[in-house]
């Protein structure tokens, strides 16, 4: 598999998602800078997390408009999987490859701290190898907090695009374990052709000293 990381400025998290592929494909993914060419040969590309041109106007709102997010979406139009993690989140939903949009958090405070996620869809290119219901992975990140219309909330639950929810350890959804205030918990969600995810936590921030990367593995294995 090829992988390539999109790189802005202000990206903060693109070598952790380098060393995580690493770990666990053996393989040094590609590293495209904002102003260059996707490889032809990409076969899924990850918008990783940062502040991409400091997060001016709206989070990603910038990086949305570069010539570099014109090629995701062509790359989109040929089903290859694409990730955008926290603020490539943000890029997903400002270049409308995803629906709704991320906001400063409920609190107004920027929050990083680990919580834990309900794996809603396991039936998805991203989550079939993903083993456990719950999941815990940090979170780092002060426009968080995803909205969208009513009537779009009910498209995403009837096309069943909802991918991960902010839960307790037993797993079980209320406000009382939604760290940001998105609305009806959601932490994750899918394109309508379920190939691109989009994602607050940081799966390739997740680290254990016996299972290293293991729910970015999971992910990772379950695209290949």
């Amino acid at each position: 598999m090829n992988i390539s990381v999109i790189i802005f400025p202000g990206s903060n998290c693109d070598q952790d998602i380098v060393s995580s592929i690493k770990s666990i494909t053996n393989k040094i993914p590609n590293k495209t800078w904002y102003k260059d060419n996707i490889p032809k040969n990409t076969d899924f590309i990850i918008i990783p997390g940062g502040f991409s041109f400091g997060d001016y106007l709206r989070s990603g709102a910038i990086a949305s408009a570069s010539n570099i997010i014109k090629q995701v979406i062509d790359f989109s139009k040929k089903g290859v999987p694409i990730m955008g993690i926290c603020n490539g989140f943000q890029i997903l939903t400002e270049a409308n490859l995803l629906p709704g949009t991320l906001i400063i958090n409920k609190n107004l405070k920027f929050i990083c701290k680990s919580i834990y996620l309900k794996v809603i869809n396991n039936n998805c290119i991203f989550t079939e190898k993903v083993n456990n219901t719950v999941i815990k992975l940090p979170i780092a990140h002060k426009m968080g907090n995803y909205v969208v219309t009513k009537n779009t909330l009910n498209k995403i639950k009837d096309n069943n695009q909802i991918v991960f929810k902010y839960c307790s350890k037993e797993g079980t959804i209320n406000d009382l374990y939604n760290p940001n205030g998105s609305i009806s918990n959601i932490a994750g969600i899918l394109s309508l052709n379920k190939r691109i995810l989009g994602m607050m936590p940081h799966p390739e921030r997740y680290t254990d000293i016996k299972q290293k990367d293991i729910i970015m593995k999971q992910i990772v294995e379950s695209i290949l």
